[in-house]
């Protein structure tokens, strides 16, 4: 390859997959160090010039002036060693410029291997580097792939690829090749294989993310998610407070005409949320948890900690308690507090 050929490649390199000139450039001057040595005897004690802008590309290895050559690979006779520096003296060092052609096949393996070693480190950096900056975060990834068997979506998330198993999804997702997903990046790992990022559709977490895209009171402050309770693909609550007394919190967050969650739900494949108003009192908050069932009065019991009985009237009771126990258990998990319901008509009058 010449050297424009070389610069050239490294450029579309950098272009096409985001690995800096000078990063490989780097790596090149380590094969070239590891060809010489491998080539001339152990000596590696070379001087690589090496400038994209000039084309340039010139290797040089050090060797010693003697009047005998014992050793090729580490001497020079002074009358060659003359032909490059007039003044040097035996025992001094000069540097002898290479053709690279003369590193031979072995040398020049050797080299190709770490330049390609060089690439791979480089996109598990660039890998790495992307993953670590959305950690926590919500990301827009295209789907390439689905995993006939195990259900595992191959995504594409900027230049990186990710999986999404089978268990991070929602139970009502159906994806298909070419598709936009939102996904949220609980953590990021590195292994022998690499960086990777473990991605889901089902934490908690992901439910913020998008009220803080969706709501522009909550991305600036005015409004905070003060909890979140969720049984992803199904129902989740939300606990949330205005820092300002003119901004409804709820409102906001559903959005003129339900725009805002409906732009969630939709995401979600139709996961039902409910948005509850945060309160530091215990007995408001619960009553506002168990919405959209109507709560008569929460009577906290005095003899075991976070534990209380919710009277509510005998037309809402199972609206209260939710299909299988969901709604007073997300209540429950909104609020910390453990949940006793009982209809108007059970409770005994004195």
């Amino acid at each position: 390859m010449k050297n424009k050929e070389l610069f050239e490649a490294l450029s579309l390199l950098e272009k096409e997959r985001g690995i800096p000139v000078d990063f490989m450039l780097d790596k090149i001057k380590k094969a070239i160090v590891t060809a010489c040595k491998s080539s001339y005897n152990g000596n590696d004690d070379t001087l690589i010039n090496i400038d994209p802008n000039k084309g340039k590309f010139e290797v040089y290895l050090r060797k010693t002036v003697v009047n005998n050559v014992i050793d090729p690979s580490h001497e020079i006779i002074l009358k060659d060693a003359r032909k490059i520096d007039p003044n040097i003296a035996i025992d001094e060092q000069v540097s002898v410029k290479l053709d690279t052609k003369e590193f031979g096949r072995i040398a020049a393996q050797t080299a190709r291997n770490i330049i390609r070693q060089g690439i791979r480190d480089g996109e598990r950096g660039l890998m790495l580097q992307e993953f670590e900056e959305k950690r926590q975060e919500l990301v827009t990834a295209i789907v390439e792939k689905i995993d006939p068997k195990s259900g595992t979506a191959s995504l594409k998330i900027g230049k990186a690829d990710a999986f999404l198993p089978k268990n991070e999804q929602l139970a009502t997702d159906n994806f298909r090749e070419g598709d936009h997903i939102k996904v949220y990046i609980v953590d990021v790992k590195e292994n022998d294989r690499g960086p990777h990022a473990i991605i889901s559709r089902t934490h908690p977490d992901m439910i913020k993310r998008m009220f803080e895209a969706e709501v522009p009171e909550i991305y600036d402050g005015t409004v905070e998610i003060m909890q979140v309770s969720r049984e992803a693909g199904s129902r989740t609550k939300l606990a949330v407070l205005s820092k300002n007394k003119n901004v409804d919190a709820i409102g906001a967050c559903i959005g003129p005409k339900g725009s805002r969650v409906n732009a969630i739900v939709e995401e979600l494949c139709g996961e039902k949320i409910d948005i509850v108003e945060y309160d530091k009192d215990p007995e408001k908050f619960i009553a506002a948890a168990l919405s959209p069932a109507e709560v008569i009065r929460v009577e906290i019991d005095s003899e075991e900690n976070n534990t209380c009985e919710v009277i509510v009237p005998n037309n809402q009771l199972s609206l209260a308690i939710g299909n299988k126990g969901q709604n007073v258990r997300l209540a429950a998990k909104l609020t910390g507090w453990k949940i006793d319901i009982k209809p108007e008509n059970s409770v005994t009058v004195n």
